[in-house]
């Protein structure tokens, strides 16, 4: 897998609907409207995916929006099926200004831990944009944008309410679903195509009968729980590396 995934497309948004479009209150351009309306030009949205998982990469989708066209049915990626995604996945790409997924494999989760991990992995999704964005919004309350955006927006649950953060969110998840599915060919014991990294039974029930696979985060404490093996032990960081 390459460090990154990223593909900047400059046409115009896709007018078309997706079947099966979630109910209720769909997300706004209104924070991006507020910040076109204070100067700012090129604005992204930030999410991230993999954040919990106990194997595979983490990475981070960005995503900037035309001002006058939408897709519809865009919602958090968490909201949508599986298969609404994948229907969903092409129009956002082909919408967006330009847009970018920047991952980091679970060796760098390991080496660097998650907070350094996940700033580098923004890092590339901000480097494959093509464009410099003048503000980025996301979402939670902690930045691991800065310093690759001037100006950083947080805001709670930005991937319900802001368009382009939940556009950058279907994007980052239907690229990392999709290398999970293609991992678990080489994987098949652990259920990779179906859980995508993430903990359920039957992904634990493999962990305790097979150990750890060569995509596993071993510095995770699942290590200590789920894996009764004495040779393949849980890897302790000895110190948090900083990036910037």
């Amino acid at each position: 897998m390459s460090a990154a995934f990223k593909l900047a497309s400059r046409v115009s948004c896709w007018p078309g609907s997706v079947a099966g479009v979630v109910a209720g209150k769909a997300p706004t351009r209104k924070i991006e409207q507020e910040l076109w309306a204070a100067g700012y030009e090129q604005i992204v949205g930030i999410d991230e995916v993999g954040r919990g998982a106990w194997a595979g990469p983490l990475m981070v989708g960005a995503a900037i929006l035309p001002p006058d066209r939408r897709v519809l049915g865009v919602r958090d990626s968490k909201l949508l099926t599986e298969r609404d995604r994948e229907r969903l996945f092409d129009r956002i790409a082909s919408w967006c200004t330009a847009w970018s997924v920047g991952a980091v494999s679970q060796e760098e989760c390991d080496t660097l831990g998650m907070t350094a991990a996940q700033k580098l992995a923004c890092k590339r999704a901000i480097d494959g944009l093509g464009v410099a964005p003048d503000v980025a919004v996301t979402d939670g309350k902690w930045n691991f944008v800065s310093p690759c955006v001037p100006k950083v927006e947080m805001r709670v649950k930005a991937d319900r309410y802001c368009l382009s953060v939940a556009a950058a969110s279907v994007l980052a998840k239907v690229v990392r679903d999709r290398e999970m599915r293609n991992l678990s060919d080489s994987y098949p014991q652990w259920s990779f195509d179906t859980n995508k990294g993430y903990p359920c039974p039957l992904h634990k029930t493999a962990l305790q009968g097979y150990g750890p696979s060569a995509i596993h985060r071993r510095t995770w404490v699942f290590m200590d729980h789920y894996v009764p093996w004495t040779g393949t032990p849980r890897v302790y960081r000895p110190e948090q590396p900083t990036l910037f």
